[in-house]
């Protein structure tokens, strides 16, 4: 059987440190084996113990004062003292070998066991995060979330996982973005056939209406009516659905934001319905597709007249803004109608969402993907004391269609 990541870790930390350990210590106690029996010299000192017997012998023989005798007793009380000393030592490195083997058999057996715990707690260390971020590598590829809790181990590992835990989530908003894209596309197409599909059955219709409604019986009239107001309405259906189901086009150039809030104002809401305009001065420039960014406006501004009813309160402001760090400008348009469910906000902006009968539900689905198509942003929520407010934030230099 293989062995395993953290066996293997531990196996050369292990022989790492013992090895070299066993090498030395075994080296020093075989040399200082072989050493201190030379260093006794027990040869030496016997020949010199015999020599000075009989040196000594002589200088008795020939000693002439008592200072004399004295010193040759002196003499010979240390060279005594020299011989039972030289023995001593030989008799140790007679028993040092065995006292060093053990010794450095014992030593040997330390360090193995401090090097064994050191180096389980280093394969530990390293073993357990790789072991972790490994599994996280299967759960990246499965698209499944990566767990927040972590294994202990050293800083490095702990920025290894949170560049993992970026990466998933990026690659997951990548994904969703990817997915997203392609959902519209696909609602993009379905449109543009829709489109097509009633318009070339509705143009000749809607003539032959115009034609019938001023020569028809009295008794048709109203008939007649009936067709011509239901023509038109399929008519604006179809015109909604072929301007979903292409991306803004047209000329980029310098959009006057005081004018474009001015227009869409005119165009879109009834003369009697209360507004509050406040514009800021010394906006950045926008750049962008005039009549489309026009049209997105409008429909946020048709939207808040429908809520409101009969009469309200709008209230359009425009002001300085960032995205991300680069500059931008914000137009805020609230209302004072009922609002919108918390629970429907998030999905306002989607195609084909819509709470009133007769809609398309693709007013607020251009209005996002024109701002989008110029590198913008929306965003809706409902107001403190009631009514919605909607924000569309664009790039002031170099917006234009993705």
């Amino acid at each position: 059987m293989r062995i395993g990541f953290r066996a293997r870790i531990f196996v050369f930390l292990a022989l790492f440190a013992v090895v070299p350990a066993v090498i030395l210590t075994l080296a020093w106690g075989g040399t200082m084996t072989q050493v201190l029996p030379l260093m006794a010299g027990k040869p030496a000192w016997d020949t010199v113990s015999v020599t000075g017997e009989r040196a000594l012998e002589v200088a008795r023989r020939n000693a002439r004062t008592a200072a004399d005798s004295a010193t040759i007793a002196a003499h010979q009380t240390a060279l005594a003292n020299s011989v039972t000393m030289s023995r001593r030592f030989e008799l140790i490195t007679e028993r040092a070998p065995q006292a060093l083997i053990v010794s450095s058999l014992m030593l040997v057996g330390l360090l193995a066991f401090v090097a064994a715990r050191a180096a389980g707690h280093l394969a530990r260390q390293l073993s357990r995060p790789l072991d972790e971020i490994v599994a996280w590598t299967g759960l990246i590829a499965k698209g499944e979330r990566l767990p927040t809790a972590a294994a202990r181990g050293a800083p490095e590992f702990g920025v290894l996982r949170s560049g993992m835990q970026r990466m998933a989530s990026d690659i997951e908003a990548g994904k969703q973005a990817a997915l997203e894209a392609e959902r519209l596309a696909a609602l993009r197409e379905s449109a543009r056939q829709v489109a097509h599909e009633l318009k070339n059955p509705l143009t000749p219709i809607r003539f032959a209406v115009a034609r019938l409604r001023g020569k028809v019986s009295p008794e048709l009239a109203e008939t007649v009516e009936v067709l011509h107001t239901e023509s038109a309405r399929l008519e604006q259906m179809a015109k909604s659905f072929a301007q979903f189901g292409r991306l803004p086009d047209g000329p980029i150039a310098e959009v006057d934001v005081a004018e474009l809030v001015a227009n869409a104002l005119r165009v879109s809401v009834p003369d009697h319905f209360a507004r509050d305009v406040r514009i800021a001065s010394g906006l950045p420039t926008l750049m962008g597709q005039h009549d489309a960014l026009g049209r997105a406006l409008g429909n946020v501004l048709l939207n808040a007249v429908e809520a409101c009813g009969t009469s309200g309160h709008l209230s359009v402001s425009v002001a300085a803004a960032t995205i991300g760090a680069a500059p931008a400008i914000a137009i805020t348009v609230r209302d004072s109608g009922p609002g919108v469910d918390a629970s429907q906000l998030a999905t306002i902006w989607n195609p084909y969402v819509t709470n009133k009968a007769g809609g398309t539900g693709l007013g607020l689905a251009i209005v996002r993907q024109t701002v989008e198509a110029h590198a913008g942003q929306v965003a809706a929520a409902n107001a403190d004391g009631g009514g919605m407010v909607v924000t569309l934030t664009l790039p002031a230099v170099g917006a234009g269609p993705n």
